[in-house]
């Protein structure tokens, strides 16, 4: 039985084969429709969240499984004061699968060492989100037709934000990844992603305060809203919150082939002019989540489609 709570639980090539399936699954959607028949998904997510939890929940339906679970930790035991291992104990005798989403960094491991069903990390606080990498490198790898050689600009939030933390990790397995990292100074990534894993790897990074002066450069930019919730002072929020913002002026700096991310939810830090360029893939991001989430589950589960 397996886990998933970081990307670099899975292997360059095991990596390939889930994206290899994904895209098969994109393809041939009603060869997978029954898949997952009779299979339960429990979806327990101690924070709120639109795209995670209903993108899970539309991918093991989409299999023929079903659902069940919570949306807040106020609808659940935990506002009674249930521990997260005692929970994945009971869920255990109830689902196939558990998805969990938790505020508290490390939290969706310790379920996972008490589980006796496969556990999916689907965000632990400003820690990791991996599934939403995994939609990352399916978006890449299908728009791009491949994962190296690329030069990856991440803009926004870098020091709260969990999917440039997971994203970088992955990435930098692949030969001929540069990134670009566009922050303020106050919001630049965590000194152990720069140490531990960028210099650590002599992966080449550069440091920049405007997106004008990185966007030129770029094969991917990946954008990032600024998060309210991680900061414990509003004053800081409001000022930091419009530094970026990607207008259709700035895209006219950037290449034509160049790609545009966002994990969502948005706030102001594209502007809606942008999303009729043809660079802007964040939607179709979103879609590739589904798929991929699906062969997650595929996976996790040891079910084969022929």
């Amino acid at each position: 039985m397996r886990h998933l709570m970081s990307p670099l639980d899975f292997s360059v090539d095991e990596l390939d084969k889930l994206l290899d399936l994904a895209n098969d699954i994109e393809k041939y959607p009603n060869k997978y429709a029954h898949a997952c028949e009779g299979k339960k998904l429990a979806t327990c997510f101690y924070e709120p969240s639109t795209r995670t939890r209903l993108s899970f929940e539309a991918a093991m339906l989409n299999l023929g499984g079903s659902v069940l679970g919570f949306a807040s930790a106020d609808s659940s035991s935990a506002s009674k004061g249930e521990s997260v291992s005692d929970t994945i104990r009971v869920i255990s005798c109830y689902a196939d699968i558990c998805a969990m989403r938790h505020p508290k960094e490390g939290a969706p491991l310790v379920a996972s060492q008490k589980s006796r069903i496969p556990v999916i990390n689907a965000g632990d606080g400003g820690h990791q989100h991996p599934t939403q990498t995994l939609a990352d490198l399916l978006t890449i790898r299908s728009l791009k037709g491949r994962l190296d050689n690329m030069t990856i600009g991440l803009c926004g939030d870098l020091k709260f934000g969990r999917t440039v933390h997971s994203l970088i990790s992955a990435l930098i397995r692949y030969p001929g990844i540069k990134f670009v990292l566009i922050s303020p100074e106050e919001l630049r990534i965590p000194s152990y992603i720069r140490e531990d894993v960028l210099r650590a790897n002599n992966i080449p990074f550069t440091e920049v305060e405007r997106l004008e002066d990185a966007i030129p450069q770029l094969d991917v930019l990946y954008m990032t809203r600024v998060q309210k919730e991680r900061f414990f002072n509003e004053e800081d929020y409001v000022r930091l919150k419009d530094f970026y913002i990607l207008t259709k002026a700035k895209m006219e700096l950037a290449p034509e082939n160049m790609i545009v991310l966002h994990p969502l939810p948005r706030v102001n830090e594209i502007s809606v002019e942008v999303d009729d360029d043809p660079r802007a893939v964040y939607f179709k991001q979103a879609q590739y989540a589904v798929y991929v989430r699906m062969a997650l589950i595929l996976t996790l589960l040891e079910i084969k489609v022929e």
